[in-house]
């Protein structure tokens, strides 16, 4: 990852990054979050099929994240895009979540930087993990996530739901194209 990608996966961490700044969620309706997750399932690949627009994805396709345990009960995060379009060059970014609650974990891109930690919330997982939803308390980020690089359109529109209720604005989510 070059110099300026991880000053802004810092700034992401921090909630600076870009339009997202102001938010994409009513703060004011209650978020929840999907408190029997299991970790173990969680962990693997998953495609982004679609999120809220930020700095450090933009122009990215074919976005992907793996989570896998560490022995330190923390998990590696690889983030991967094609920056520009799907036949674009691979950017990768890596990082370490801590799980801090049930359904709630803290993520890191800058580990040299302790204050640079970002909220990442399991808003709700299918009872098959086929597909997820994230977020965080503030409203800006959130992402439709699944095992697949297409999600059904009733998962879709689940996942939108979910994203509604927690006062979130899905007209200003973006598809990923994969």
């Amino acid at each position: 990852m070059r110099l300026p990608n991880l000053i802004l996966a810092a700034a992401a961490s921090l909630g600076l990054a870009g339009p997202a700044a102001a938010g994409y969620r009513d703060i004011a309706v209650p978020i929840g979050v999907a408190v029997n997750l299991d970790l173990k399932r969680y962990l693997g690949k998953w495609y982004e099929i679609a999120r809220f627009p930020n700095r450090f994805e933009r122009g990215c396709a074919g976005v992907t994240a793996d989570y896998a345990l560490r022995p330190d009960d923390r998990i590696t995060v690889v983030n991967t895009c094609r920056k520009g379009g799907l036949d674009g060059p691979v950017e990768v970014a890596k990082g370490v979540a801590e799980p801090v609650a049930p359904g709630k974990l803290e993520v890191t891109f800058v580990p040299w930087l302790p204050f640079a930690k970002g909220d990442y919330w399991v808003l709700h997982v299918d009872p098959a993990y086929s597909f997820a939803v994230v977020g965080e308390p503030s409203g800006k980020t959130g992402w439709i996530l699944a095992r697949a690089p297409r999600l059904a359109p009733e998962k879709y529109d689940k996942a939108i739901s979910v994203l509604q209720s927690m006062g979130y604005d899905t007209a200003k989510l973006e598809r990923v194209a994969h």
